[in-house]
């Protein structure tokens, strides 16, 4: 049996600053390859000396490699950071159109869709229901705003962009239909 404490793991290299391409490029092949006990994979683990691993570490290869990996990195986060203003100042200034429609067909619609989407209740509808419908409808009819969110993903701000979203969504639902103002308010304060 291999001793684990003399070997680094690729996660163990990648907690200590390398990367895949400096492992290929200064490390080159494992010294062992196994199988991990703890989990089932077809890939086999690989394992790296680490007096070697130190040693390289100490060459001025790896500190050059090092250096630009990290330039690399602060240029990905500040392009990041860049793109999520953008997209910010895009959904702040983007005008929301909601469908203006008449009471009865505002109100036909969000039963239908209410319906599409394979609710059912019991008995009659409630005048509290029939208002999250029609905020549900509307807020559905408003989807194609979600494109604004697009270059986005999880690190970089996506969530702050939603809610934003979210709440200039709800914002323009409660402008064009003053009865709907408090349960636009409502879902905009649970979603905080």
């Amino acid at each position: 049996m291999t001793d684990r404490t003399t070997y680094v793991t690729v996660p163990g290299l990648r907690v200590r600053g390398w990367n895949d391409a400096m492992i290929g490029e200064l490390l080159g092949q494992a010294d062992v390859q196994g199988r991990d006990p703890r989990r089932w994979s077809p890939a086999p683990v690989r394992l790296y000396l680490l007096a070697r691993v130190e040693a390289v570490e100490r060459t001025p290869e790896f500190l050059h490699a090092a250096s630009v990996a990290g330039r690399g990195s602060a240029a990905t986060g500040a392009g990041a950071e860049r793109r999520r203003r953008a997209v910010l100042a895009a959904i702040r200034a983007e005008p929301i159109e909601v469908p203006r429609l008449p009471a009865a067909e505002l109100e036909r619609r969000a039963v239908r869709h209410r319906h599409l989407l394979g609710a059912r209740g019991p008995g009659g509808i409630t005048a509290g229901a029939m208002v999250r419908w029609q905020v549900g409808y509307l807020r559905q009819a408003l989807a194609r705003y979600e494109t604004l969110l697009d270059g986005l993903y999880g690190d970089t701000g996506r969530a702050e962009a939603e809610r934003l979203l979210r709440r200039r969504l709800y914002e323009a639902i409660a402008a064009a239909y003053p009865g709907l103002a408090h349960e636009c308010r409502r879902r905009t304060e649970a979603e905080r």
